[in-house]
C-alpha cells in the first residue's frame, strides 16, 4: 500500500511538470519542449534543401533520430502520468504527438521508400505543440475562448459569404461567358472568391461594362466583409476583459483547460481539480 502511494505521488508530481504551466518546473519543461520543436522543424526544412542535405546528410539523420527519441520519451511520459490515458491518446494533441514520431520509425522499417517522404512531412505538425506553450499567456487563452464563443456567428457569416460568391460567380458567367475566360460557373465562382477577398490575381478579368460594374460592386463589398470576422471576435474579447480571469490548470480527468482561478471543479466534466 505504501509503494502505491509513493507511485501515485510521483505520478502527480510529474503530471504537474508535464501538463501544467503554473509552476517553474512546468514552465521549464514547456520551454525545453518548445526549443526541441523549433529545432526539429528546422532539421526537416534543411532536409528539403538539396545543397544542405548533400553536405550534412549524416548529421541531419542523427538530429532527426535524436528529436524523435526525445518526443517518444515525452509521449510515453504523458501516457504514464495522465489518469485518463485513453482520452489523452485520442485527444487532438495526443494524436499530433503520435503522428510527430511515427514517420521516422516507419522509415526505419521501410528504408528507401519515396512515398514515406510524404508521411514524414506530417512531422511538421509538431509546430502545433507550440500552442501548448502559450497556455500561461492569458491573452492567448482569451483569444481561443473568444473564437469558440463566436463560432456560430462566424459559421453564419461564412455561409452568407459562400452564398454571395456563388450568386456573383453565376451572374458573371451569364454576363461574360466563355469568350471572356469565364468558361464555367466554378471558374466564375473562383474569380468571385479572388475578387471578394481583395486578392486579385488578375488571371480573369471582366471585359463588358456590365461585368465590370458587377466586379466593382464585389470589390467594394470585399472591403466591408474583411472587417466582419474581426469585429465578431473583438466583441467577444471585450466581453472577456470584464469576466473572471482564467488559469492555465489542466483538468486531470478530461485534460481540458480554461478554468477560472477560483474553480475547484472542472467546468467540462465536473471532475475535481488539483
Amino acid at each position: 500500500m505504501k509503494s502505491k502511494q509513493n507511485l501515485s505521488g510521483w505520478r502527480l508530481k510529474w503530471y504537474e511538470i508535464i501538463f501544467e504551466a503554473d509552476t517553474p518546473k512546468g514552465r521549464l519543461f514547456d520551454i525545453i519542449v518548445l526549443v526541441c520543436i523549433l529545432l526539429s522543424v528546422l532539421v526537416v526544412m534543411l532536409e528539403s534543401v538539396d545543397s544542405v542535405r548533400e553536405q550534412i546528410h549524416v548529421w541531419l539523420i542523427r538530429a532527426e533520430w535524436f528529436f524523435t527519441i526525445i518526443f517518444s520519451l515525452e509521449y510515453i511520459a504523458r501516457i504514464y502520468v495522465v489518469s485518463e490515458r485513453r482520452k489523452y491518446v485520442l485527444s487532438f494533441f495526443g494524436i499530433i504527438d503520435l503522428l510527430s514520431i511515427l514517420p521516422t520509425y516507419l522509415a526505419f522499417f521501410i528504408p528507401g521508400s519515396q512515398s514515406l517522404l510524404v508521411i514524414r512531412s506530417i512531422r511538421l505538425l509538431r509546430i502545433f505543440r507550440i500552442l501548448k506553450m502559450v497556455r500561461f499567456v492569458g491573452e492567448s487563452q482569451n483569444l481561443m475562448i473568444a473564437l469558440r464563443s463566436s463560432k456560430y456567428k462566424i459559421i453564419v457569416f461564412m455561409m452568407t459569404i459562400s452564398t454571395s460568391v456563388i450568386v456573383a460567380g453565376t451572374l458573371m458567367y451569364l454576363i461574360e461567358g466563355p469568350e471572356h475566360g469565364f468558361t464555367s460557373i466554378p471558374t466564375s465562382i473562383y474569380w468571385a472568391i479572388v475578387t471578394m477577398t481583395t486578392v486579385g490575381y488578375g488571371d480573369l478579368a471582366p471585359q463588358t461594362p456590365a461585368g465590370q460594374t458587377l466586379a466593382s460592386m464585389i470589390m467594394i463589398m470585399g472591403y466591408g466583409i474583411i472587417a466582419v470576422p474581426t469585429g465578431i471576435v473583438s466583441a467577444e474579447m471585450m466581453h472577456l476583459k470584464h469576466s473572471s480571469k482564467i488559469t492555465t490548470q489542466v483538468c486531470p480527468h478530461c485534460l481540458k483547460e480554461g478554468h477560472d482561478v477560483d474553480a475547484k471543479f472542472c467546468k467540462y466534466c465536473s471532475g475535481k481539480l488539483n
